[in-house]
C-alpha cells in the first residue's frame, strides 16, 4: 500500500526579488517627473526664458504621459512583457540624455515630452508584470510595491536631484536620472522573467466600450485631482501661508513622499479581505477631509507639514486600489486599462492645478486650494459611490481582496 502524497508545501507569502526592478525604474520615474520643478529658476536663467515658460516642461511632461499612455502600450501588445519593459525604459533614459545636453529651451521641451512616453506604458505593464509574478492573494502587494519605489522617489529623488541641480546646474540632474534609467534596464534584463505578450490591441479596445470602465477612469481623475490641487502649488502654500523659508519646502517635500511611501504600504491593510469598490469611496473621502482641514492649518507650520503627510498617505493607499479596480473591470484587457489609469492619474495632476489656479487668480489665496481640492475630491467620492452601485449589479459583486475570484 502507498503511502498518501505529501502535502504540497504552501507558496511562499514574500514578494520575488523582481518586483524590485520594477521598483527601481519606478524610483527613476518620479525622479525625472517632479524634480524639474525645484530647479524652474536654475532653468529659466540657464536658457534665457521666463520662469511660466518653463513650467511648461512640468505641462510637457504630463501631456507626454497622457499620450504616450494608450499609443505605447497599444504598440507594443505583440511584444513579451519583459522586452516591452526593457524598450520603455531605453527611451526614458534616452529622453534624459537627452534633456541634459539640450542646447536650447524647445529642444529640452522635447526631450521631457520623449521622456514621458514611456511613463503610463511602463506602469501599465508594470503593474501586469508584477501581478503575474505572484499569487492572486498578493497581487495588490505587488503592484504597490512597484509604486513604493515612486513614492520613495518623491523622499529621496526629487529632494535630492534638486539639491543636486541647484549646487552642480540642472543638467546634473537629468545625468544621474539617466545613470538610474540604466540600473533599471541591468535590473528588468537580470530579474525580470522571460514573458509571454499580451493579447491582441482588438480584444484589448473591446473593453473601453464598457460606461464603467470609463466610469472607473473617471474616478481616477477626480479622486486624484484634490491631491494635485496642493501639490502644484505646495511651495508658495508652505511659504505665503504656512511662513516657512524657501529652503524649507524640499523637506516638506520628502513629508509628501514619506507620506506617500506610508500610504503604499498600508494598501494590503486597508485592502484584503475587503470588496475594493467598498474601500474607495472611504480612502477619498477621508482625502476629502485632510483637504478641508488645510483651510484652516495652511496658516500654521505644524499643522501644514502634518496635513501634507497625511494628504500623501491616503492618496497613495487609494492610489492603488483605484489602480486595480481599473483593471478588475476589464480583466480581459490588463494592460491597456492599466496605462489608461496612469494616463487618467496624469489628467488629475493637470486638473487640480488648473481649477486651483482659477481660484489663486481670482484673489482668494493659497488657503483656498483646500476648498478646491476638496470639491474636486467630492466628485471623485460620488463617482466612486456610482461605480460601487452598477458593480453591485454584476456577478463580480461582492469582489474582494484576496479572494478567490482575484
Amino acid at each position: 500500500m502507498s503511502s498518501p502524497p505529501a502535502p504540497a508545501a504552501p507558496a511562499p507569502r514574500r514578494l520575488p526579488v523582481a518586483i524590485l526592478a520594477l521598483a527601481i525604474a519606478a524610483f527613476a520615474i518620479g525622479s525625472t517627473e517632479f524634480t524639474i520643478i525645484g530647479l524652474l529658476p536654475e532653468v529659466s536663467e540657464d536658457l534665457d526664458v521666463s520662469i511660466p515658460t518653463a513650467g511648461l516642461l512640468v505641462s510637457g511632461y504630463a501631456i507626454g504621459v497622457v499620450i504616450g499612455a494608450p499609443l505605447m502600450t497599444a504598440a507594443g501588445t505583440r511584444v513579451r512583457r519583459h522586452r516591452m519593459l526593457l524598450l520603455l525604459m531605453a527611451i526614458f533614459t534616452v529622453g534624459n540624455v537627452l534633456s541634459a545636453i539640450a542646447p536650447s529651451y524647445g529642444l529640452l521641451l522635447v526631450s521631457r515630452v520623449l521622456s514621458a512616453l514611456p511613463h503610463g506604458a511602463f506602469f501599465g505593464i508594470g503593474a501586469v508584470v508584477a501581478s503575474e509574478l505572484v499569487r492572486p492573494e498578493l497581487r495588490h502587494k505587488a503592484v504597490a510595491s512597484m509604486f513604493t519605489g515612486l513614492a520613495l522617489s518623491n523622499v529621496i529623488g526629487v529632494p535630492l536631484g534638486t539639491l543636486l541641480g541647484q549646487e552642480l546646474g540642472w543638467r546634473a540632474s537629468f545625468w544621474v536620472i539617466a545613470v538610474l534609467g540604466l540600473v533599471s534596464l541591468v535590473a528588468i534584463l537580470r530579474l525580470i522573467p522571460p514573458m509571454s505578450a499580451g493579447t491582441s490591441l482588438r480584444h484589448e479596445l473591446e473593453a473601453f466600450r464598457r460606461g464603467r470602465v470609463w466610469l472607473a477612469l473617471a474616478v481616477i481623475v477626480f479622486g486624484f485631482g484634490g491631491l494635485f490641487t496642493i501639490v502644484g502649488y505646495i511651495k508658495p502654500l508652505m511659504t505665503d501661508e504656512a511662513g516657512l523659508s524657501e529652503t524649507a519646502v524640499l523637506p516638506v517635500l520628502a513629508v509628501l513622499g514619506l507620506g506617500m511611501v506610508v500610504g503604499t504600504r498600508l494598501v494590503d491593510v486597508v485592502t484584503r479581505g475587503r470588496d475594493l469598490t467598498r474601500v474607495i469611496p472611504v480612502l477619498l473621502a477621508a482625502m476629502v477631509v485632510v483637504l478641508l482641514l488645510f483651510v484652516v492649518g495652511a496658516h500654521w507650520a505644524p499643522a501644514a507639514i502634518v496635513l501634507v503627510f497625511l494628504l500623501g498617505t491616503v492618496a497613495f493607499a487609494a492610489a492603488t486600489p483605484m489602480q486595480a479596480m481599473t483593471m478588475d473591470v476589464a480583466a480581459e484587457a490588463p494592460t491597456l486599462t492599466s496605462a489608461a489609469a496612469q494616463g487618467a492619474f496624469n489628467l488629475g495632476n493637470a486638473l487640480g492645478p488648473a481649477l486651483g489656479g482659477v481660484a489663486i487668480n481670482a484673489g482668494f489665496g493659497y488657503a483656498a486650494l483646500g476648498w478646491v481640492g476638496a470639491l474636486i475630491g467630492c466628485v471623485g467620492v460620488a463617482l466612486a459611490i456610482v461605480f460601487a452601485r452598477r458593480t453591485a449589479a454584476t456577478p463580480r459583486a461582492g469582489h474582494v481582496v484576496g479572494s478567490p475570484a482575484d
